[in-house]
């Protein structure tokens, strides 16, 4: 059940942060960090681990002893809430939240302590309200909306129905389908919507979405249907439908494709942030946009599709890969 499931993450939280709790109050010259992934997923846990990397890399460099401690709030705002209240009242010295709702959560437990966050993974850091605060900055992977849908009608010049899979609690979705639906508008192409909050429905959404006759499917940069996609890409691919998405995890996990950002650059220059925002950097700006540019293809999922992704080089640098559980 699920209060159960509450119940015993807050326990683990408790336990986690009491085994670190002494060290990290105490002042000797240790720094002390904590990431907040919003939940557990390949895109997140990526990030995560480049985080640490550089964080220990950097630390290494400047002769620093360094504290690291992970955690996951299994997306659940509670435990979110509970994650950030516990790494302020602790004194990190910074807090490295990972997705949109981990990011809020953390910037409004942090305010009243003025603790530096360094958020990873926000698609719209605006629209997030993560922007104009003196002790927050971090790295945006807004997604190229019009490039996904070029590389659409690169694969398939006579596209007509697009199916638009994506939760309605990620607000890393809103702006990314809002652009969906006026560009295929504007190109005269049929849109079919399936939204999703569990990965039930992701499953239920995915088979909807074939029973409409869809064409492609185009998720963005979504945790919820991440979570899931090893659930419906056999689905989608079996159909003959590619699925293109937000991020190469997707496409690890089965999906067709994507273009954009490299999640380990991403965490790289995350860390980098992070050392420089407890150093006192003033000139940190309210976040920085990663470079896309890299187009990811599940060759797997390809030969299935007996897609002929040739046309994709021309939209950057083609990364191939087959279907892990990773």
């Amino acid at each position: 059940m699920k209060t159960n499931r509450i119940l015993a993450a807050l326990l683990l939280i408790v336990l986690v942060f009491s085994l670190t709790a002494c060290g990290k109050k105490k002042d000797d010259g240790t720094l002390n960090v904590v990431i907040i992934k919003q939940l557990d997923h390949a895109s997140l846990d990526e990030i995560a681990a480049a985080i640490e990397e550089k964080l220990l890399e950097l630390a290494d460099e400047q002769g620093k002893d360094i504290d690291i401690l992970t955690v996951s709030g299994q997306n659940d705002p509670t435990i979110l809430k509970q994650l950030a209240d516990q790494a302020t009242a602790d004194n990190a010295d910074v807090i490295i939240p990972i997705a949109t709702l981990a990011a809020q959560v953390t910037t409004s437990a942090a305010e009243k302590y003025g603790t530096p966050v360094v958020f990873a993974a926000i698609s719209d850091p605006e629209g997030a309200g993560l922007t104009g605060m003196k002790n927050v900055t971090g790295t945006s992977d807004a997604l190229n909306t019009a490039t996904i849908i070029d590389m659409m009608l690169s694969v398939d010049p006579g596209l007509k129905k697009v199916g638009l899979l994506y939760s309605l609690s990620e607000t890393n979705s809103e702006l990314p389908i809002r652009e969906a639906k006026e560009i295929l508008g504007q190109k005269g192409i049929e849109v079919v919507e399936a939204t999703a909050n569990t990965p039930d429905e992701v499953i239920t959404g995915a088979s909807f979405l074939v029973q409409s006759g869809v064409e492609a499917v185009f998720t963005p940069t979504d945790n919820v249907i991440m979570s899931a996609e090893l659930a419906i890409y056999e689905t989608l691919r079996d159909a003959g439908i590619p699925h293109y998405a937000g991020a190469d995890s997707f496409v690890r996990n089965g999906a067709f494709a994507t273009c954009g950002v490299n999640y380990t650059d991403l965490g790289h220059r995350t860390a980098e942030l992070a050392f420089e925002a407890v150093a006192g950097g003033s000139d940190l700006k309210d976040f920085y946009l990663m470079d896309g540019g890299i187009v990811t293809v599940n060759t797997e999922t390809a030969a299935v599709l007996n897609v002929d992704y040739s046309s994709l080089r021309s939209f950057g640098e083609v990364v191939e890969v087959v279907t892990t559980e990773d």
